[in-house]
């Protein structure tokens, strides 16, 4: 039995009132309530025009398989009898099963002598007397134990509440379930908002500002719309708030550097209280490493963290506990948050707009950047979040995951690599490693680009021009710098050539390696002025 849904089946009752169009190759049943809603039943491969047969049904009880193929039972004739808390109740009056596939033709003498049996004890089930259905309501629950479940047990689809004791067509129903659990339509959003109070680019924009506002300052929303609910989950990203820098020189990796400021406990103070105004008590997760710079650096933010009673910090080594691409130990992250990440839950409200669940918290990643190793770690807390919404919206039992169905798993993570490109292209101007010359330019420009259209630079014929040379300055230096590097690497290589051939060389090759050699320590020791930087405002 070959099975395909219309673009709004997620929506169809199985019982609803259909209009039956019985063809010679398929079956098609269309909502009478929305004709666009509706499903079909390919019986074998051809085509044909019009319906051999027309006529109305008002439910599909399911589907059972023979030796011959899939057979499906439709009611054909129900009677309003009565109402159960307030909904109409029906009975059935008669029932029919279709047969969806021809193979009878191509069975053996015994196999057609048992699907004539076979199909004797349906025409029996087709008569079962006292068969009672709701479309609007369950009627298999009583009413003290529906009073008594929970309010998500409530706002799970009708044939979840059910209590399958009392199901007569439970088994019938199983095959029908699961198709239209797999052809169910989710609509999966990702939506990251950029906080413009800290704008800039990487290495022009760092740490935090006397306000307590951050660089790379992201709310990443997590929305998923399944049959008529709407599920959000909050995570957010930014640079750590402390008062810090690293600002670029001629090195391949420019030096981190920890501002001392009478303020900065009270930085740090300011940021976390604006989060829990926010979103709710904070799980601050730090994912630096713990040696070198960054060492120093993740140190000074946990002695901070000290102080705040109200918040959690967790300390990460991603590179140490996740290295050569094994993102799957970030369990050993999610064993330590787990109880507080699952008791934040998310927001959920049903098709009317009520609201059934709420998130009471949130999630603050960070690394250096906050672009690699924080969109790795958000997207795996983010597939937890998924998983538990889709185990309650009854899509998944307890033991099914989003990892486990491929093609859909491909389609989470790639939309989240998507996301953490376009993040990093608007902090690094680049979607992955490349020369930092480059790098470094597009940081440069886009940092005063930034700074003149937030409204963090102004405009006025009164102010000096900023892009007057000061009196060290990359441009009028630089230049001058790079000639005696050339020049002397050029002449003490031309020395020590003519010292083999002459002695009185080894002098002048001394001489000008030393030349050279006081030219390399200088530029290295002023790296920072021999490179551009943003010259519209500040950088703290």
């Amino acid at each position: 039995m070959k099975m395909e849904v219309g673009s709004s089946s997620s929506n169809f009752k199985l019982y609803d009132q259909f209009e039956l169009l019985e063809f010679e190759d398929r079956l098609v049943f269309k909502s009478l309530e929305s004709p666009d809603k509706g499903f079909s039943i390919c019986r074998h491969e051809s085509s044909s025009g019009k319906p051999s047969k027309t006529s109305t049904i008002y439910g599909v009880a399911g589907t059972i398989r023979l030796l011959a193929g899939t057979y499906v039972l439709v009611i054909t004739s129900r009677k309003e009898v009565g109402s159960f808390l307030g909904f109409p109740v029906y009975r059935v009056e008669s029932m029919k099963f279709l047969a969806c596939n021809e193979a009878l033709r191509f069975s053996n003498s015994q196999e057609k002598r048992d699907e004539a049996y076979f199909m004797s004890l349906l025409k029996t089930v087709e008569a079962t007397p006292g068969l009672y259905y709701s479309y609007e309501t369950d009627i298999t629950v009583n009413l003290q134990r529906r009073c008594k479940l929970m309010e998500a047990w409530t706002s799970k689809p009708l044939w979840k509440q059910a209590d399958p004791r009392f199901v007569w067509n439970n088994h019938l129903l199983e095959e029908l379930i699961e198709y239209k659990l797999k052809s169910s339509p989710a609509t999966f959003t990702l939506l990251s908002r950029r906080c413009t109070r800290r704008l800039g680019t990487r290495m022009w924009r760092r740490g935090a500002n006397l306000e307590g506002d951050t660089a790379n300052f992201i709310e990443t929303e997590q929305l998923l719309e399944l049959e008529g609910f709407r599920c959000s989950s909050l995570q957010i990203r930014g640079s750590i708030p402390l008062l810090w820098e690293q600002i670029v020189d001629l090195s391949y990796k420019p030096q981190l550097r920890i501002i001392q400021h009478e303020q900065t406990p009270q930085v740090v103070e300011r940021h976390f209280n604006d989060l829990y105004q926010r979103y709710g008590e904070t799980i601050a997760v730090d994912l630096t490493d713990k040696h070198g710079d960054e060492g120093q650096l993740s140190a000074a933010y946990a002695e901070e963290m000290q102080k705040l009673p109200n918040v959690r910090y967790v300390s990460f080594d991603f590179h140490h506990v996740c290295g050569s691409s094994n993102f799957a130990n970030l369990q050993v992250l999610y064993d330590k948050i787990s109880e507080e990440f699952e008791k934040q839950g998310y927001f959920l409200i049903d098709k009317d707009g009520k609201i059934l669940e709420e998130q009471r918290g949130i999630i603050r990643s960070n690394c250096i950047d906050c672009l690699d190793r924080t969109n790795v770690t958000q997207s795996y807390l983010a597939q937890k979040t998924l998983d538990i919404q889709l185990q309650r919206l009854g899509v998944f039992t307890s033991n099914e995951y989003i990892s486990m169905f491929p093609e859909d798993y491909v389609k989470f993570r790639t939309l989240w690599a998507e996301q953490g490109d376009e993040i990093s292209l608007e902090y690094a101007g680049t979607h992955a490693l490349k020369g930092d010359l480059v790098r470094y330019t597009w940081d440069l420009k886009s940092m005063d680009a930034l700074d003149l259209v937030s409204g963090r630079y102004t405009v006025s014929k009164s102010n000096p021009s900023p892009f007057q040379l000061n009196s060290f300055e990359s441009f009028s230096y630089l230049p001058v710098a790079s000639a005696l590097l050339i020049g002397g690497l050029t002449l003490t290589t031309f020395s020590l050539q003519q010292a083999a051939r002459n002695a009185q060389h080894y002098v002048s090759s001394v001489v000008w390696a030393g030349v050279t050699a006081g030219a390399m320590a200088l530029v290295k020791a002023n790296g920072r002025q021999f490179c551009s930087r943003p010259r519209l405002c500040r950088l703290l």
